[in-house]
C-alpha cells in the first residue's frame, strides 16, 4: 500500500508541476505574443478545457481497461505535450500543448486516484485523498519555480526535463502490480449516482475552488506584474501559498474522516469568500502577494472533503472509483476553465473587481446551502 501511495503522489506531482509552471511566465508570454487578458486566460484555461474533454473517456478507460493503462496513457500525453511546449514558436502551439496535457491529466488522475481509492480502507479514504492532493499541491508549489527557471534558462531545457520525468514515471508504472477494475463502468450508472446528494455536492465543491483558483491564477500574476513584481516574486508567492496548502490537506482529510465532510467544506467556503472580497484592493505587489499566500490554504481546504464526499456517494451506487473520478475531473475542469477564461474576459470588460465580487457572492450562496444542509443533518 505504501508503494502505491508514493507512486500516486508522484503521478499527480509531475502533472501539476507542468500545469502550474505557467503562472510566473504568463506575463512574459503575454508580452512576447502581445496577448490581451482574454488571450492569456485562454492559454491558462487550455489545460482545464482539455481535462473537461478527457474526463469521461479517462474515467471510463480506468474502469474498463484498468488503472495502469490509463495512467500510462496520461503520462504519455504529458511527455508529448511537454516537448511541444518546450519547442513551441507560436501561441497556437502553446494553446494546443496545454490542451493535450489537460487530456492527459484527466487520464492520469482518473487512473491514479481510482487505483488508490480502490485499494484504500474506507475509514482512511479522506486521509489518503488528502495525502495525494498534498503531493499535487507540492507539484503546484514547484510549478512556479519551474516556470521561473524557464524564464531564466529558456523553455526548451526546462520542459524537456518535465518530459523526462513523465517517461521515468511510465517505466515505474510498468513495474507496479495493479488490481483488476472493480465496480460498474456504465455511463447510466454514473449518471444515476448524481441522484445522491453527496455526488452533486462533491462536484460543486470541487468546481468552486477550481473557479476561484482559475481566476486567481490569471488575474493575480498579471496584477502583480503591473505593480512591479518580477517572475521570481510571483513564483515565490505561489510557492509559499502552495506549501501551506500542502501541509493542511492531509489534516483536513483526517478531519473529514472523523467529523464528516461538511465542517471543513464550510470553513473553505468562508475562506474563499473573504479572500475574494479582499483581492481587488491592494495597490502594492507585496500586499497582493501576501493575499495570494493566504488564499491558497483557505480555498484549498475544499478539495479533500469534496472529493471524499463524491467518492462516498458514487460508491453507494456501485460505480467504479476510476469512473467516479471522471466527475471530479469534470467538475474541476469546468470551474478552472470558467475561472481562467471567463473571469479574464469579465476583467477585460469591467475591471478586476467584478469577477472577484461575483465569486465572493457565489461563495456566500454556497455557504448558506451548506449551513442549511448541516442543520438538516443535525436534526
Amino acid at each position: 500500500m505504501r508503494g502505491l501511495v508514493v507512486f500516486v503522489c508522484l503521478v499527480v506531482f509531475v502533472d501539476t508541476v507542468f500545469y502550474a509552471a505557467i503562472t510566473p511566465i504568463l506575463p512574459e508570454l503575454s508580452d512576447e505574443y502581445d496577448l490581451s487578458k482574454t488571450a492569456a486566460g485562454v492559454l491558462a484555461a487550455a489545460y482545464p478545457a482539455g481535462t473537461f474533454v478527457g474526463a469521461l473517456p479517462g474515467g471510463w478507460l480506468a474502469a474498463r481497461a484498468g488503472t495502469r493503462p490509463t495512467v500510462l496513457l496520461g503520462l504519455g500525453l504529458l511527455v508529448v505535450s511537454s516537448l511541444a511546449f518546450a519547442f513551441a514558436d507560436s501561441i497556437v502551439v502553446l494553446d494546443v500543448a496545454r490542451f493535450v496535457q489537460g487530456i492527459g491529466g484527466a487520464a492520469s488522475w482518473a487512473g491514479a486516484l481510482g487505483w488508490l481509492i480502490g485499494a484504500a480502507p474506507r475509514e482512511r479514504r479522506g486521509e489518503l485523498i488528502g495525502t495525494a492532493l498534498a503531493a499535487a499541491i507540492v507539484g503546484a508549489l514547484f510549478g512556479p519555480v519551474l516556470g521561473a527557471a524557464a524564464v531564466a534558462l529558456g523553455q526548451a531545457p526546462v520542459f524537456a526535463f518535465v518530459a523526462g520525468m513523465g517517461a521515468a514515471m511510465m517505466a515505474w508504472a510498468l513495474r507496479l502490480r495493479a488490481a483488476q477494475p472493480e465496480g460498474d463502468s456504465r455511463l447510466r450508472t454514473l449518471l444515476a449516482s448524481l441522484a445522491d446528494r453527496r455526488v452533486g455536492a462533491g462536484m460543486w465543491l470541487t468546481a468552486l475552488p477550481g473557479l476561484l483558483f482559475g481566476t486567481l491564477a490569471v488575474l493575480g500574476p498579471l496584477r502583480m506584474d503591473e505593480l512591479g513584481a518580477g517572475a521570481t516574486a510571483i513564483a515565490a508567492a505561489w510557492l509559499i501559498g502552495a506549501a501551506l496548502e500542502a501541509i493542511i490537506n492531509p489534516l483536513v482529510g483526517r478531519l473529514s474522516d472523523r467529523r464528516g465532510r461538511l465542517i471543513p467544506s464550510i470553513a473553505g467556503v468562508v475562506g474563499g469568500a473573504l479572500v475574494m472580497l479582499a483581492l481587488p484592493w491592494p495597490s502594492s505587489a507585496w500586499v497582493l502577494g501576501g493575499l495570494v499566500i493566504v488564499a491558497a490554504p483557505l480555498i484549498g481546504t475544499l478539495w479533500t472533503p469534496a472529493m471524499a464526499m463524491l467518492s462516498d456517494g458514487a460508491e453507494a451506487f456501485g460505480v467504479a472509483q476510476g469512473f467516479a473520478f471522471a466527475l471530479v475531473n469534470l467538475a474541476w475542469a469546468t470551474g478552472q476553465t470558467a475561472g481562467a477564461a471567463g473571469s479574464a474576459w469579465l476583467a477585460d470588460a469591467a475591471g478586476d473587481q467584478v469577477p472577484y465580487f461575483v465569486l465572493a457572492g457565489i461563495c456566500l450562496l454556497t455557504l448558506a446551502m451548506l449551513v442549511r444542509r448541516r442543520a438538516r443533518v443535525a436534526v
